[in-house]
């Protein structure tokens, strides 16, 4: 992968100047490949990794694993594709095994939740099937230990 998008991804709130100086490229070149890479989509977008509970977010988070049937023509893509594009959804993945994709979603409350399932999700042609899990806390996201406040180490259960 390009030594830029590896930094970039690491932590995109670097400065390009401090990006130039550690890989020995000028400032000019380091925004020359920056808006290189946005204009070809290699980066899709910028965003900051919060914890949800210490920012007051009261919302809940849902994985839906969907079955879906393939298309003729399409595959999984076309249908994919249409479940990205609902406001609920964050992110949506094609899987390997008993299931076909991934789906990441928030709403305000479980019903929410309950009702895109069920009223959006469900009804679309070529569902299948769905399951519901929802997050119940957060360990680790997008590569960042999640800190709740509770550093302490818990102590070990004996019987």
């Amino acid at each position: 992968m390009d030594p830029l998008i590896q930094l970039l991804q690491i932590n995109s709130n670097r400065s390009t100047s401090e990006l130039a100086q550690i890989l020995g490229l000028t400032e000019d070149e380091v925004v020359r490949r920056m808006r290189a890479a946005e204009a070809d989509k290699t980066i899709l977008g910028y965003n900051a990794v919060v914890d949800k509970h210490k920012a007051g977010h009261r919302g809940v988070t849902a994985l839906i694993e969907v079955r879906i049937t393939p298309e003729r023509e399409g595959g999984f893509d076309r249908l994919a594709k249409r479940i990205a594009k609902f406001d609920q959804v964050r992110e949506c993945f094609l899987m390997s095994g008993g299931y076909d994709l991934a789906v990441l979603v928030e709403g305000k409350d479980l019903l929410d939740v309950a009702n895109f399932v069920a009223e959006k999700l469900s009804t679309l042609g070529g569902v299948l099937s769905t399951a519901t899990h929802f997050q119940l806390k957060a360990y680790k996201q997008s590569g960042f230990l999640a800190n709740s406040g509770d550093d302490e180490e818990r102590l070990p259960v004996s019987p």
